[in-house]
């Protein structure tokens, strides 16, 4: 039988304990978390930045002013220029855009490499499991930001080739995280029922399991976008990554790398936006796991 709400004053308390209390929906436990909605408004910002910054730029991001050399921050220059005359400002915003897009499609990539290989490891189990994750292991075992350097120099540095890379070896993390879960979702009896009525194991996997981990799969993209902005600054600034005259924060911290003690607004302005970046998108990231922790709903 189903549960009849009383009628009254009483059952009226009851539901909007249901909906305030400590068994809220976990979008309401987002919206109540400070940190996660400072991350989310950061993000907003970054994202609607990259997407104005035709708008919002005073100049070309390769427009050079030689009488402008290294001019610190004022009226003309917001936030000061390069050794080339170039606006600092409009660079680092339109920066904002080959960076993020990096970050969001490799770690897009990577969750979704370990989404198809956690989930058949975990689905499928036996052999397979096993084969799938020493090979997982094997691929842990391996420093990334060593195999990304070799790989950008061997087939020479192209955004494209970031994306690959860092996309390519990033994987394992979020394989190992879907595969746990698969294998607690799959003893489950919605699934025992789910295999008595016929269903395929893509549909089971599809239909059943892959929408019971999609907190876990959303959480994991949060995370590795963070990291993979990271790398890409890493691998730029070591001259791997995107290339002039692309903008991007990593070439523009290298770019003034020469001048830290002369003119240190040409590496810092980009460096903190790196670091509003990452913070902004961990913080979401460990916004959505406490909400949708079962933990926290008791």
């Amino acid at each position: 039988m189903s549960e009849r709400v009383l009628p009254g004053p009483a059952g009226a308390s009851s539901g909007r304990r249901g909906r305030t209390g400590p068994r809220a929906t976990p979008v309401r436990r987002l919206l109540r978390n400070p940190r996660t909605v400072a991350g989310a408004l950061i993000l907003g910002a970054l994202g609607l930045s990259a997407v104005l910054a035709p708008i919002l730029t005073p100049y070309a991001p390769d427009r050079a002013d030689f009488l402008a050399r290294l001019a610190p921050p004022g009226p003309g220059h917001l936030l000061g220029a390069d050794h080339l005359g170039r606006d600092v400002l409009s660079r680092v915003l339109w920066a904002s855009r080959t960076s993020l897009l990096i970050g969001v499609i490799s770690a897009a990539v990577a969750v979704g490499l370990g989404v198809i290989v956690g989930g058949i490891a975990g689905y499928s189990g036996g052999w397979t499991d096993s084969v799938l994750m020493r090979c997982t292991d094997v691929m842990l075992a391996f420093p990334v930001f060593f195999i990304a350097v070799m790989f950008l120099a061997l087939f020479g540095p192209s955004i494209a080739g970031l994306i690959v890379v860092l996309g390519g070896t990033s994987w394992p993390p979020s394989a190992r995280l879907v595969r746990g879960e698969f294998l607690r979702l799959r003893q489950l009896d919605f699934i025992a029922a789910a295999r008595a009525l016929g269903a395929s194991r893509l549909r089971i996997m599809a239909r059943h399991l892959l929408p019971n981990v999609v907190a876990v799969v959303v959480i994991s993209v949060t995370l590795r976008v963070g990291l993979a902005i990271l790398a890409e600054a890493s691998l730029s600034y070591l001259g791997l990554g995107v290339q002039p005259p692309t903008p991007s924060w990593g070439n523009i911290i290298a770019d003034g790398r020469d001048y830290l003690l002369t003119a240190w607004w040409v590496s810092l302005v980009p460096g903190l936006f790196v670091l509003l970046s990452v913070l902004a998108f961990n913080l979401v990231g460990d916004g959505i796991r406490d909400a949708f922790d079962p933990k926290m709903q008791t």
